[in-house]
């Protein structure tokens, strides 16, 4: 299925003050960031509140969730970095998983994603959140890659935008 321009104008919304603040990308180096923050729009359709869409119904929401996460990591293949690529699968797919199950983890691996993508150190500390449930791996990497005050923030903003 195929979205059309004048189908993604429908699902368009004003966004309220604050609400295009940027997220994640904040964390993560600059020629990632809307790649970024256009995949973590993906997500808030499917999981949260999006900061510019407003789907009319669930599959609305599905389509154009995927479709967000298809243009963001089109845009961060464009730059040729294929472990970035990698990184930001991963998190959709370990995300979706932590999600499906539950379970929390969620903030942490974006953070850590964010801080470090790209760069291969992610493998153990995304497997203890898809194993064992356990985000302390994740967060510890973000905050030593971002530093505490910055992920903090993100964190905060995310938790806002999920309820």
């Amino acid at each position: 299925m195929r979205i059309s321009a004048p189908e993604l104008f429908e699902a368009l919304r004003e966004p309220a003050e604050g609400e295009l603040e940027p997220v994640f990308s904040t964390l993560t180096e600059p020629r990632f960031a809307l790649g970024l923050e256009t995949i973590y729009e993906g997500y808030l359709v499917h999981y949260g509140r999006p900061r510019v869409f407003e789907p009319e119904d669930g599959d609305a929401a599905l389509v154009l969730g995927d479709y967000l996460y298809a243009r963001g990591l089109a845009r961060i293949a464009s730059l040729g970095d294929v472990a970035a690529v990698s990184d930001l699968a991963e998190l959709i797919s370990l995300c979706a998983q932590a999600r499906g199950d539950g379970r929390p983890g969620d903030g942490a691996a974006w953070a850590a994603t964010a801080a470090l993508v790209g760069q291969g150190a992610l493998g153990e500390a995304r497997a203890a959140l898809s194993l064992s449930g356990d985000a302390a791996p994740l967060d510890a990497l973000a905050r030593r890659a971002a530093g505490d005050e910055a992920v903090e923030r993100a964190l905060e903003a995310h938790t806002r935008l999920l309820s």
